[in-house]
């Protein structure tokens, strides 16, 4: 609770500033102004990145890497209300980017189809790409990373949606891919454990869909969306937006540092930041809801003792056994 009033009370909403407003810090960086049009370094490299410090503080979970510092599977206990979720997100994601544009008529409603087209294209090819990767490095198709690299398209596209080609949307998709999964990777190296992998597909893939904005936006898009702003992207011939998009988020990136490290180091101190071991191993179901969210399946229960009887008999066919319950 402290975290997320901390956050959104301080941290966020200076960005927001900075970014969105008209005479905010960095919307007039370098007379051009940074530009990103539903928030990759505004709401998602922000999170991303407070996430990270989190992450490094709080320590990793119980059990998550060996004595040997390799990393230790712990998966989710749904697969399917993960694909739901992912599903659920990406149908918000129609609200959050075209939604962005603040309107659907006029010169707005070319926006609005932009944004929805670019922001489906970059969303599936994230997904698709993220397959591939998995199975080529891991040698199986990983579901719950999928649907991460669905998101990471769609978080790659956030800042450009409404500026760029649709090819430009396959390529941003598929980089913001390839950077979620090196940087999950790059944590785990790290022996960083990061549940949610909220710094991979937020903080990192928010960092790559900023340059992306300043690499493919098209000028005559960001007039047409209200953006007339000096430059646009490198693809047009000009690389100052790719310059002034690189330094605002480095300028983001220190400023949620700066304020969520010591937060986070301030709570350990006081020893709020993390339940003791014990209650981290039964889990907090038990410690401190009283109950159990995941009670033991009754099917499995009993299948489990049907094969100890028949263990029995097998070990022993002259004993008395219970053939109904068998």
């Amino acid at each position: 609770m402290g975290y997320a009033f901390f956050l959104t009370a301080f941290v966020y909403p200076v960005v927001s500033h900075w970014v969105w407003h008209s005479t905010g810090f960095l919307s007039t960086l370098l007379n051009q102004g940074m530009i990103d049009f539903a928030g990759c370094s505004v709401v998602h490299m922000v999170g991303g990145f407070a996430g990270l410090a989190g992450a490094i503080v709080v320590g990793p979970r119980f059990g998550r890497f060996n004595s040997e510092g390799k990393p230790m599977p712990m998966p989710g206990h749904s697969a399917t209300l993960c694909t739901l979720g992912t599903f659920l997100l990406w149908v918000g994601w129609y609200g959050f980017n075209p939604g962005s544009a603040l309107g659907i008529t006029g010169g707005l409603n070319a926006t609005v189809q932009r944004c929805a087209v670019t922001t489906t294209i970059s969303g599936a090819v994230g997904g698709i790409t993220t397959l591939v990767l998995k199975k080529l490095l891991d040698h199986f198709f990983d579901l719950l990373s999928v649907l991460n690299g669905i998101l990471a398209g769609l978080v790659a596209i956030t800042a450009s949606c409404a500026f760029v080609d649709v090819w430009a949307s396959v390529i941003i998709g598929a980089i913001g891919a390839c950077v979620y999964v090196a940087s999950a990777t790059l944590l785990l190296f790290f022996k960083i454990d990061d549940p949610l992998e909220a710094f991979p597909i937020h903080g990192a893939t928010g960092f790559w869909g900023c340059l992306a904005a300043g690499l493919f936006n098209r000028k005559a898009a960001q007039q047409v969306a209200g953006f007339d702003r000096p430059s646009a992207g490198v693809i047009d011939g000009d690389a100052k937006l790719l310059l002034v998009n690189f330094i605002g988020c480095i300028i983001i990136i220190c400023w949620v540092l700066a304020l969520l490290v010591p937060f986070f180091l301030l709570l350990k101190f006081a020893r709020l930041l993390r339940i003791s071991q014990d209650e981290e191993l039964i889990g907090n179901d038990i410690s401190k809801h009283g109950g159990v969210a995941y009670p033991e399946d009754p099917v499995d229960a009993a299948a489990e003792a049907a094969s100890k009887e028949l263990d029995s008999m097998v070990m022993d066919p002259t004993a008395p056994h219970d053939v109904d319950k068998v």
